[in-house]
């Protein structure tokens, strides 16, 4: 690929189960992609290896091993390719995570950031969209929650990295002029998911025919949303045009605006994997909140767009592509 020809869009974390879904639905519209990624071992590096053979069998790809917390690679990553967008999707998620393994969020959710925020600064780049999570409202009362709710008072070390980006954001919009949006996700879930992520932990235990255990007895609510819905959300923002009137720095929520209590996902898990799930129910984690949902006014409104896939067609195909990445058979 010649200079000329270099990605204008930098997708980071793009060996990630959202970072490969947004590389994919940039590339589908014509936008040529850098995607970097540290391939770290949180969970099996073997299917972060097998999405980025997903993107690398497309044209206008280009992939880089790099760790972000890096300074000097970063600073080199933007003074070459010099994007004009950067979706930043790479951190280190996991609020249970964050309760046993605190220094892990350092480097990938502050240092990394911060990087990716002077890169933008120094080299042009016109707008940052950037994963911040639902986390960040903690345990409120008030549903669904609004971007401008409070978000003071997170309960878990993930919430807290996430809401100093929103705020670390702000202030380089503030200081050096170039656009930055914060996505709020809600729980996201589909084909080439996270393994440590409920719906993958589940699907799982039930075609290994082991229990599966149910925070707070069941009694959870999730806003669920679908992988496509997501990535389609995330590459809108990225490729609007900026609207002179609007803030610099802006938050969305992105979500499917319609929680689903714990019970019944796995009812309906049930019915996709054709399997009976044995459950084991316990009491509620540090760090966990009771309810989410999603207010995506503000996203409909200045995107035209709204998550619309049912958790019955959204767990349908996730179950189908597990059992062929898998090889799961009845």
């Amino acid at each position: 690929m010649s200079d000329r020809e270099s990605p204008r869009v930098l997708v980071t974390g793009v060996a990630g189960f959202i970072g490969m879904h947004v590389a994919a639905e940039l590339m589908k519209d014509g936008h040529q992609v850098v995607g970097v990624d540290s391939l770290n071992d949180y969970y099996d590096v073997a299917l972060k290896q097998a999405r980025l053979e997903q993107l690398e069998a497309r044209d206008g790809f280009r992939f880089l091993h790099m760790d972000l917390a890096d300074r000097d690679a970063v600073s080199t990553l933007f003074a070459e390719y010099r994007p004009t967008a950067v979706a930043h999707m790479a951190a280190q998620p996991g609020v249970r995570y964050s309760i046993d393994h605190p220094h892990a969020y350092l480097g990938s959710n502050l240092t990394a950031f911060l990087n990716i925020l002077e890169g933008c600064r120094h080299n042009g780049t016109e707008h940052l969209v950037f994963a911040s999570s639902s986390s960040v409202y903690g345990d409120l009362n008030e549903a669904p929650y609004r971007e401008d709710a409070d978000t003071e008072h997170p309960i878990s070390l993930y919430a807290a990295t996430k809401i100093a980006n929103e705020s670390m954001a702000h202030a380089y919009s503030h200081l050096y002029g170039f656009r930055t949006t914060g996505l709020r996700f809600f729980t996201v879930y589909g084909p080439w998911g996270r393994p440590d992520m409920a719906v993958y932990l589940f699907t799982r235990a039930m075609f290994e025919g082991r229990p599966i255990r149910l925070f707070n007895h069941g009694d959870t609510w999730r806003d669920y949303t679908y992988i496509d819905d997501v990535a389609e959300g995330v590459k809108r923002v990225t490729i609007s045009s900026r609207d002179e009137a609007a803030p610099l720095h802006r938050i969305y929520n992105i979500g499917n605006h319609k929680p689903e209590r714990l019970l019944d996902l796995v009812q309906t898990l049930e019915k996709a994997t054709g399997r009976k799930a044995v459950t084991e129910l316990i009491d509620a984690q540090p760090g966990d909140v009771y309810r989410t949902c999603a207010d995506i006014t503000a996203l409909k409104r200045d995107f035209g767009f709204t998550p619309s896939t049912s958790i019955a067609d959204g767990l349908a195909r996730f179950v189908d592509w597990y059992r062929a990445y898998h090889n799961v058979r009845d």
